[in-house]
């Protein structure tokens, strides 16, 4: 089995394969998976669970939301019992963490190695790949899965469609060195900064990470649906630089002079209605590499890793001779992930496209305020987190439903 991506997708499915004794070989474009590790990386606290993440991985636990914007408004919501209610992971160290339980139980994992091209003849999957110093070679296997993440490198994108087109977005995180008593308002919260003034057609947030240390991030989503195969948005202007409203963002929070330690940045994409092929012959796509990112909140931790328990499953039963239940892998998908994940897509659309100038964030507002007066810190994280959109109420139900702008 070969595996190309070693991100919680590709190496919880490496974790899982090799503890059941399939033989895997993960290979990874990066030389070290410390670098590039752009992920808000939030989870609720189930999450940790399910997955067996331990604490070593576990950079801060929170107990409450904030949300700044749209203007002036700064709303709190706290747990009622002062309990956590998820955690903020150290992404990095998820990833070797992940990399090393695969490798325990046997998995062969090859940094550096980038997997460009399949060819598929007779039954078998031959795989060329090249290494870090520019040699190539070609791998022949029984099934290759592609877990690239957004960049699809072997699947490849989804054929062009206007009703389910590729949306894409881009952010931009910094990690912030600041003292204690500059950090503790911010450590037992995420806080997310909404509204046009803090950044058109995406939103930002503050995120508590070990004593002393915060991520402060910018995302938007592009704004070329008609590229994609979308239908084309009219009106829009070129959208900025992310940059200059990462720095604005620092200032705006009293950030400004806080030391960075790191800077990571990186792309999302995917389908809106998540309807893409998952397989071509014996090459099948994994995590973001099937869209299972979710747009909304730019969350993809949680559902690469559930992406790869529904696979793992399928394959070992492919490989004790009943490879036509790999078929059933884009419903056994959903079903696992849920009707609300489905629908988040269409409502990051529609959510983070529209929002730009004073409609939307009245809009928005009317929104928040409500969420601020009828529910509990308990009842957002089920919003945010299990995508409970009737929570919003009936009144904000079209809206969430695409009906009505």
């Amino acid at each position: 089995m070969l595996i190309a991506g070693c991100g919680p997708a590709g190496a919880e499915l490496a974790r899982l394969l090799a503890r059941r004794g399939v033989d895997v070989l993960v290979v990874e474009a990066l030389p070290d998976l410390a670098r590039a590790a752009f992920s808000s990386a939030a989870l609720p606290l189930a999450a940790l669970e399910r997955f067996e993440i331990p604490a070593e991985v576990v950079a801060h636990r929170w107990t409450g939301w904030r949300l700044l914007g749209p203007g002036p408004a700064d709303r709190h919501w706290r747990a009622c019992d002062g309990r956590p209610l998820g955690a903020v992971l150290d992404f990095a160290a998820l990833r070797r963490w992940l990399a090393g339980q695969a490798q325990g139980f046997g998995a062969q994992i090859a940094l550096g190695w980038r997997a460009l091209a399949v060819q598929q003849p007779g039954g078998m999957v031959r795989t060329r790949l090249r290494g870090p110093g520019g040699e190539e070679c070609w791998l022949t296997s029984r099934w290759v899965v592609d877990a690239t993440g957004q960049q699809r490198g072997l699947l490849g994108d989804p054929p062009a469609s206007r009703s389910d087109p590729l949306v894409s977005g881009l952010g931009a995180e910094w990690l912030l060195e600041i003292p204690l008593e500059r950090w503790r308002p911010w450590s037992d919260q995420l806080t997310f900064l909404m509204g046009s003034d803090w950044m058109p057609q995406g939103y930002g947030w503050v995120f508590p990470m070990q004593p002393g240390q915060l991520k402060l991030g910018v995302c938007r989503l592009n704004d070329d649906a008609g590229a994609t195969g979308g239908p084309p948005l009219a009106g829009r202007r070129q959208q900025p630089p992310l940059g200059p409203w990462l720095e604005a963002t620092l200032a705006r929070t009293g950030l400004a002079e806080a030391r960075v330690l790191d800077r990571h940045g990186g792309l999302i994409r995917s389908t809106v209605r998540r309807r893409e092929p998952h397989q071509r012959g014996q090459l099948i796509g994994l995590g973001d590499a099937v869209s299972t990112a979710n747009l909304l909140g730019g969350e993809g931790i949680r559902h690469a890793m559930a992406s790869a328990r529904v696979l793992a499953s399928l394959l070992l039963q492919a490989l004790n001779g009943e490879p036509e239940r790999l078929r059933t892998y884009p419903g056994r998908l959903r079903r696992e992930l849920g009707w609300r994940w489905g629908l988040s897509g269409r409502l990051a659309r529609r959510t983070w496209l529209g929002l730009e100038g004073p409609r939307a964030d009245r809009r928005l507002e009317r929104l928040l305020m409500g969420l601020e007066q009828q529910h509990s810190a308990e009842d957002l994280s089920a919003l945010l987190f299990d995508y409970r959109f009737e929570r919003y109420g009936l009144r904000a139900l079209p809206y969430v439903l695409g009906w009505r702008r």
